[in-house]
């Protein structure tokens, strides 16, 4: 699959939560763990689960970090 986004980190499948609505998916990629919140029917489709070789697509126009 082709993909516009550049930011593309090759990883492994570590967890995942699934919900009613919402899965949270945690990856084990070079820099450290991501985590993503997909939908439920999403990871179905996909058939995600722990050991499986992913990619993280990044494609956002802001992050942010606040404290206090």
């Amino acid at each position: 699959m082709e993909l516009s986004a550049r930011n593309q980190l090759k990883g492994t499948v570590t967890g995942v939560k699934s919900g009613s609505i919402m899965a949270e998916v945690t990856v084990n990629v070079d820099a450290g763990l991501v985590t993503a919140a997909i939908t439920d029917a999403s990871r179905e489709r996909m058939g995600l689960k722990e050991g499986d070789e992913v990619r993280v697509v990044i494609k956002s126009t802001e992050v942010m970090i606040a404290k206090g």
